[in-house]
């Protein structure tokens, strides 16, 4: 019995020890591979972080770059609309100045018109007083060729009360006709004269009219304000990206495993003393 008990307790004693040096080989695989893994993560984690600041970089650039060019385009826009549309004020004034010189010209016109029209209305009642005065004057020399007449026809006439009343009767005729001449002639000359106050009123009511259709001389307007700059955008750099956190691995301890086997080794040495005596078999 002391043999085998011998023998088994060295293949136990020998099975704990290979399997503490396995455990301990197992646990320095494991720490190599996890250390391994640790180190692939830290370098995956700096290089993302590389290339995302070299990202922000691009697009920090671009972001200014396309601002400066749109900063750009929009004032060259702003300096397009404000001389197009000085321009076109410009234009609308000369037209509009245009316009009111002809406006002027047609109403020089007008009055020009109005006053020769009024000057030959008052030559033709002029010309249709002197008529009235000529044919006055015309029947006064008949009353007077007339009253000559009649004045030596009655003196041709018996002397006496007949030759006297027949002489008085044509000085009355004559006389009553002259009254008739004055009075027509008065009359005519007050319508005459009312006439060309008419024809002054008529004028002046047509020169109102004209001035009144005139028009207002147009003023021009302000300057178009040029545009202003706006103020310039300010940029923030983007922030650094850093790596990520990547905790260490856990070491497994590679003395334990070994510790166990001699644990175990001694137990199953422990095995082959005998009880009795305290020796091995």
């Amino acid at each position: 019995m002391a043999l085998p008990a011998l023998i088994f307790a060295g293949i136990g004693a020998a099975a704990s020890i290979a399997s503490g040096i396995s455990g301990s080989q197992a646990a320095a695989s494991q720490n190599a591979q996890a250390q391994s893994n640790y180190e692939a993560q830290k370098k995956a984690a700096e290089e993302q972080a590389r290339i995302t600041n070299e990202y922000n970089a691009r697009v920090f650039e671009a972001d200014k770059e396309n601002y400066r060019r749109q900063r750009e385009y929009e004032w060259q826009t702003a300096i397009q609309s404000w001389q197009y549309n000085s321009e076109i004020q410009d234009y609308q004034y000369l037209q509009t100045a245009r316009q009111y010189l002809s406006s002027v010209e047609n109403t020089q016109q007008q009055l020009t018109y109005n006053s020769i029209a009024a000057r030959e209305a008052q030559e033709q009642e002029q010309a249709s007083l002197a008529e009235i005065l000529n044919s006055d004057a015309f029947q006064r020399e008949g009353m007077i060729i007339e009253r000559l007449q009649n004045e030596g026809r009655a003196a041709l006439m018996q002397a006496g009360g007949s030759r006297a009343k027949a002489i008085q009767s044509t000085i009355a005729e004559q006389g009553r006709n002259a009254a008739i001449l004055s009075a027509s002639l008065m009359s005519a000359g007050q319508q005459s004269q009312r006439n060309m106050r008419d024809i002054e009123m008529s004028r002046y009511a047509d020169d109102l009219k004209a001035r009144n259709a005139m028009m207002i001389e147009p003023e021009r307007l302000p300057d178009i304000p040029q545009p202003i700059k706006p103020p310039e955008r300010i940029f923030v750099e983007p922030m650094q990206a850093t790596a990520s956190y990547v905790p260490a691995p856990i070491r497994q301890s590679t003395f334990a495993p070994i510790i166990s086997g001699v644990a175990g080794a001694a137990q199953s040495a422990m095995g082959a003393v005998n009880p009795k005596t305290g020796k091995f078999y």
